[in-house]
């Protein structure tokens, strides 16, 4: 049985993929360039071809001949130019394959119609028969089996119009179709492997793009894996805070940069009341609930300068750089009282929610991120143990 030909394989024949969306796809990718450089051949063709009327003028004079010269080559080069204007402005390589392929019959008829107009000049005409074969497979952009069909169609009729017109001898004959039989093969088998390298060479970009794609998905995925980790270790995953690692590095980093800065600098240990009963009340869920609801009040609280983690349990610590006792004081009485207005949920009208605020504020350069949690927490339990829903205030 056998076996079906990969989408990347090019026919050994014809040098196009075997698999038609393939073909197509390369077609359609190479439209702008194969329309730009059909025009340009098309219209240095016409212009050569028409220049020639020249030469014709030197051998036929102002006869009859010569009329009828000068008017097919008129029609040809018009109807080229014609043809790369139209190829210009709607040719698809992809899907009008026959409008590339019409430039290639226009010329080859114009180059045979010439043999009964100048039958003296064969030689020359059959230079010129090879020069347009070889230009017909290398120079206009085409399929390989349309350049095939109509540098045959302008080998057999040019040997037709030479054995009607020119009275050659069968042995010319045969010499003529032996020269224009070998610039076919030339020409065939110089176009069939560039048509196969193309398309080869289209291949391995193609796949080179499909794995710069597929790495770029993988880096993005690692990205978002990186992303999501670095979440994981910064962030608490209840309430979606820094973590007390985390955390202390900010808070390192805020403190260290307002002892430069001369500015002051605050630290709060807020402590939700009573949270042990809340569990054993209400049960966990109700206590998560309530500890993602007091960081949410306190995260809408801050500043872009400010940093806020949690702690450990139910505590939560909060980094105020720029801020000094007064407004310590000031922001912590505020946060209190947003606590305390929370809407708490069904079933649990009975509670009093509300937290108790110890404070610290770095006095000068010597002070430590450890020293200030410390000296706030220690008015933390001053708070709680004066009653709780306090904010208590480090005193030097």
């Amino acid at each position: 049985m056998a076996s079906r030909p990969t989408p990347d394989q090019v026919h050994w024949l014809t040098g196009q993929f075997c698999e038609d969306s393939k073909e197509v796809t390369y077609r359609r990718s190479i439209t702008s360039r194969v329309q730009f450089e059909a025009c340009l051949s098309l219209i240095v063709a016409a212009c050569i071809f028409g220049m020639f009327s020249i030469s014709d003028y030197s051998l036929l004079g102002l006869t009859k001949e010569y009329y009828l010269l000068v008017a097919m080559r008129c029609v040809v080069v018009v109807l080229c130019l014609s043809l790369a204007l139209i190829i210009y402005r709607w040719g698809g390589y992809a899907d009008s394959t026959w409008l590339h392929a019409l430039p290639l019959w226009v010329l080859a008829t114009g180059i045979i119609l010439i043999v009964p107009l100048r039958p003296d000049s064969l030689s020359t005409q059959t230079t010129a028969v090879v020069v347009a074969t070889m230009a017909f497979y290398l120079l206009i952009p085409n399929l390989l089996k349309v350049v095939t069909l109509a540098s045959l169609y302008l080998s057999a009729g040019f040997i037709v119009s030479a054995v009607l017109f020119a009275d050659i001898t069968p042995m010319t004959t045969l010499r003529i179709a032996l020269l224009l039989i070998m610039a076919n093969a030339v020409g065939f088998f110089a176009l069939l492997r560039l048509e196969s390298l193309q398309r080869k060479q289209f291949s391995l970009l193609h796949e080179e793009r499909h794995q710069n794609c597929k790495l770029l998905k993988e880096i993005a995925h690692r990205k978002s894996l990186e992303t999501q980790l670095r979440t994981l270790a910064e962030r608490d995953a209840l309430t979606g805070l820094n973590n007390r690692g985390h955390f202390i590095k900010l808070a390192t980093a805020l403190l260290h940069r307002s002892q430069h800065e001369n500015m002051p600098f605050s630290l709060f240990m807020i402590d939700v009341d009573h949270f042990k009963k809340i569990n054993d009340t209400w049960g966990h869920s109700h206590g998560d609930w309530v500890l993602t609801k007091i960081a949410e009040v306190c995260s809408q609280s801050l500043r872009p300068m400010d940093v806020i983690g949690r702690f450990g349990g139910e505590e939560f610590v909060m980094a105020l750089p720029n801020t000094g006792p007064e407004d310590a004081q000031m922001v912590a009485e505020q946060l209190k009282k947003q606590v305390a207005e929370l809407p708490l949920k069904e079933g649990m009208s009975e509670l009093c929610l509300s937290i108790t605020i110890g404070i610290a504020v770095a006095h000068n350069e010597k002070t430590t991120l450890e020293s200030l949690i410390k000296q706030a927490d220690q008015m933390l339990y001053v708070g709680k143990r004066d009653g709780r829903n306090k904010v208590v205030m480090f005193q030097i």
